[in-house]
């Protein structure tokens, strides 16, 4: 025989959510990291519950997939008919018949509900030995609400929904706020014992607690410390509204912790990010999903960063990193993007308009500018000049591209991979490189220039570059290159001068 369950939890997340005007059901709209769904889970989860069953309806197909991911122990009951919240609970208690003790209900669309609230509701309703208690709040407008209605003694006589509400009850602005802990045997009883007469022609869960008052059972009611927890939504106005409130808890809580956050209300940071103590983070940042900011790194303005590691004393600006590690003291922008497996060892650099893909940067390595990095590991202190492309991709496979410690790529230079550059080795600018250049090599690949005098005259008549042309050769009459008229002259070869190695890239 199974042991009995002493605590079990319950999520009604079988709703359509009609006004959300979605075709994802509304507990999977994401607010700050999570889904609606999830942030209840999550307050939910500190109870250490036997079982947690989450009762599915519209979109069920999608809300078990949502559960896969992120509660796979919960087991998802289906509710093909929505015929009330009395009947949801009655569809979930049937599929876990051991179990016994205490039942959670929490309506799947209160994301800022806090597990502290959740964990004291229940130690009051155990403590208490209730029946069953009502999670209730003290509401500045209670319009749509189902209200709590107590008798002269203040003990609660029933839980009113606004419909079916009397004008006085309507007046009232404690409300019900859709989580509640039962005993699960009487919870049994009464749902055996719910009615459809009502205006909506559903079982109400909250019935319940007028049928157990009948009966003589001791109901509670705890009542939240703050009416925020219990807000639910509708709509993505009110979705939108919860999601400013969040944000505003989430950035104020970094803040008590010792984080600088300079623009709170531009500032979105998911409950699910961890920022160290010192962090600075700067205006029109988003930090998302698992990304970690390091102590004393500066992110922003202007960042967004997803599922990003950012170590200590680095600093990102106005850039996008995705699945990204930026290492201790690195620097990263402005204006560049870093994508999925791009690694930046201590102090590395990654600058302007430069785009790196699964790809590892040395320690002190600089990509100052203007490059794309793809599939490549560079070495420690080596330069890479601006306009150099790490050519990865042959049109089928992606190959791989090393460039060894303190070697130096000259500007506008195209690394056909798979190829190495060797430690210490340099690359002339506007060279395209597809075979190995050893260790302390000069590659290159230009082609000798050749300057066709007077070209400009004969082709291009009458611009204003003939006449600069014309106006700088008159005073340079006296030269020889400007009596010899058209010349081909074919340049020395300087590959290994001063000329091609000292200007081969920019820093």
């Amino acid at each position: 025989m199974p042991q009995p369950h002493l605590r079990t939890v319950v999520v009604l997340a079988a709703g359509e959510g009609k006004r959300m005007k979605s075709a994802l059901p509304k507990v999977l709209h994401p607010l700050l990291g999570r889904t609606l769904l999830g942030h209840v889970l999550a307050a939910a989860a500190p109870l250490a519950a036997d079982r947690t069953v989450v009762v599915v309806g519209h979109g069920a197909e999608q809300v078990r997939a949502h559960l896969t991911e992120i509660a796979p122990d919960a087991t998802a009951v289906l509710q093909a008919e929505q015929l009330g919240t009395g009947h949801a609970v009655r569809i979930a208690l049937d599929a876990v018949p051991e179990v016994s003790g205490t039942v959670v209900v929490i309506n799947g669309d209160v994301p800022l509900l806090r597990a502290e609230t959740v964990a004291a509701l229940v130690q009051a309703h155990e403590g208490e030995r209730a029946a069953a208690t009502v999670l209730a709040a003290e509401v500045p407008d209670p319009t749509g609400l189902g209200r709590i209605v107590r008798d002269a003694d203040g003990r609660l006589e029933q839980i009113v929904e606004e419909r079916d509400a009397s004008p006085a009850q309507r007046a009232l602005r404690e409300i019900n706020a859709g989580i509640y802990a039962f005993d699960v045997a009487r919870l049994r009883d009464a749902l055996g014992k719910l009615s459809t007469d009502n205006d909506q022609g559903e079982e109400y869960l909250t019935d319940v607690f007028g049928l157990l008052v009948s009966a003589g059972e001791p109901v509670g009611v705890h009542v939240a410390a703050d009416h925020v927890e219990t807000l639910g939504c509708n709509d993505r106005v009110e979705l939108a509204g919860l999601r400013r409130l969040l944000r505003d808890r989430v950035n104020e809580a970094w803040m008590r912790t010792g984080v600088s956050i300079l623009d709170p209300e531009t500032t979105w940071i998911d409950v699910t990010v961890t920022v160290e103590r010192d962090a600075v983070i700067d205006q029109n940042t988003q930090l998302r999903g698992t990304t970690v900011v390091g102590a004393e790194a500066v992110v922003g303005p202007d960042v967004t960063l997803v599922d990003t590691v950012v170590g200590a004393a680095a600093t990102v600006l106005r850039s996008h990193a995705i699945s990204a590690e930026v290492g201790p003291g690195a620097s990263v922008g402005p204006y560049a993007y870093l994508r999925p497996a791009a690694k930046l060892a201590e102090k590395a650099k990654i600058g302007t308009f430069v785009e790196v893909k699964n790809s590892e940067v040395g320690a002190g390595a600089k990509v100052p500018h203007l490059s794309y990095v793809g599939d490549a590991t560079i070495g420690a202190k080596a330069n890479i000049g601006a306009a150099t492309i790490f050519v990865n991709y042959d049109g089928v496979n992606k190959h791989r591209t090393t460039v060894g410690e303190a070697a130096f790529i000259g500007c506008d230079t195209s690394l056909i991979a798979p190829v190495e550059v060797g430690p210490g080795a340099y690359v002339a600018a506007g060279s395209a490189i597809s075979q190995d250049v050893p260790a302390g090599a000069l590659g290159v690949t230009r082609a000798p220039q050749r300057s066709i005098e007077g070209w400009v005259a004969r082709k291009r008549p009458g611009t204003a570059s003939a006449a600069a042309a014309e106006r700088a050769q008159s005073a340079s009459a006296d030269t020889p290159a400007a009596r010899e008229g058209e010349a081909i002259h074919e340049g020395a070869e300087t590959v290994g001068g001063p000329s091609s190695a000292g200007d081969t890239a920019t820093e």
